[in-house]
């Protein structure tokens, strides 16, 4: 089974404007609203890909009861810790030229000391060996950043396999308690590692500090350009096809959803970074917050070029 797990989840609002003026009022020409948040990002396109998923998270309030309606509509079923607090709600601002885009995040609500528990104990209660497990995304108000070191450490325990996506503090205690996979970005990678990351050599050098700290396998997305995998046995660089591209955000949740579909098929590593090079393409390929469909993915990852360094 495929588990994704979203500590701080929102609702998605995306509004279309002709375009940006500060200190106006714009009307907006479209307008929807998507369920979100890094984890459930992963979740749906593993339903779009055919593949079933368990969706973990806090969720409270009514945005939390509509987040869980919006995923369960989807297909993907969910385990929900429910909390006292308001789930939040994010609102993006795009053109209709897809040139320019405002994201803006809430930080989301206080999560308290006894429901962190109780997610806790539900991980060590579903977790078994060959299970994959995708913690993504920041953590809400009152968890602490040791809380996915916490939460990888019981995976290890009992043999499942954990890709982590994060960033900042929670990245660098994640990191030494030895998850399979981590997927930062350059920017994410240069602040963990103070080292530069401008040419491929600097960021095989760089991701081979996080490998130090105690990931076991390090992908380092580079938006267009693709992304980076340094591993014990080499390191690849898979290119991305070009698209034309309408919105960029949630691609690289995409891209984790390729690499855990893939991975939970039997491929090899260097394999799966293919798939996921292609999901997010995919995604960034289409308006609003879908994301890539089977058919799309299966014909750019023909396109995907990946090559050893």
């Amino acid at each position: 089974m495929i588990y994704t797990l979203t500590l701080n989840p929102a609702i998605d609002r995306e509004l279309t404007i002709t375009e940006v003026q500060f200190d106006s009022v714009l009307p907006a020409v479209h307008s929807r609203v998507d369920v979100g948040g890094k984890g459930f990002n992963v979740s749906r396109l593993l339903w779009s890909m055919g593949t079933p998923s368990i969706a973990l998270g806090f969720v409270g309030g009514n945005a939390g009861d509509q987040l869980s309606a919006g995923l369960q509509a989807l297909g993907v079923a969910t385990d929900f810790v429910a909390i006292s607090g308001e789930t939040r709600t994010n609102v993006s601002i795009v053109t209709e030229r897809h040139d320019h885009y405002l994201k803006v995040n809430e930080k989301g609500p206080l999560v308290s000391e006894a429901s962190q528990q109780v997610l806790l104990d539900k991980i060590a209660a579903l977790a078994q060996a060959g299970d994959w497990w995708v913690l993504a995304g920041s953590v809400p108000p009152g968890v602490s950043a040791s809380y996915y070191a916490r939460i990888i450490k019981i995976l290890n325990h009992r043999g499942a396999v954990c890709i982590l996506d994060t960033t900042g503090e929670s990245l660098r205690q994640g990191c030494e308690a030895r998850p399979f996979l981590v997927k930062p970005n350059a920017q994410e990678v240069h602040w963990l590692t103070g080292l530069p990351v401008d040419t491929l050599d600097q960021l095989t050098v760089a991701a081979a500090v996080l490998r130090d700290l105690g990931a076991q396998n390090v992908v380092v997305s580079l938006g267009k350009e693709g992304a980076l995998l340094h591993t014990a046995d080499g390191t690849w660089q898979a290119q991305s096809p070009r698209i034309q591209e309408k919105n960029p955000i949630g691609a690289g949740d995409s891209m984790v959803g390729g690499m855990v579909w893939s991975l939970s098929q039997g491929h090899a590593l260097k394999d799966a970074l293919g798939w996921g090079i292609a999901s997010g393409a995919a995604t960034a390929a289409l308006s609003g917050t879908a994301v890539g469909t089977r058919e799309s993915i299966e014909a750019l990852h023909q396109r995907v070029e990946l090559k050893p360094l």
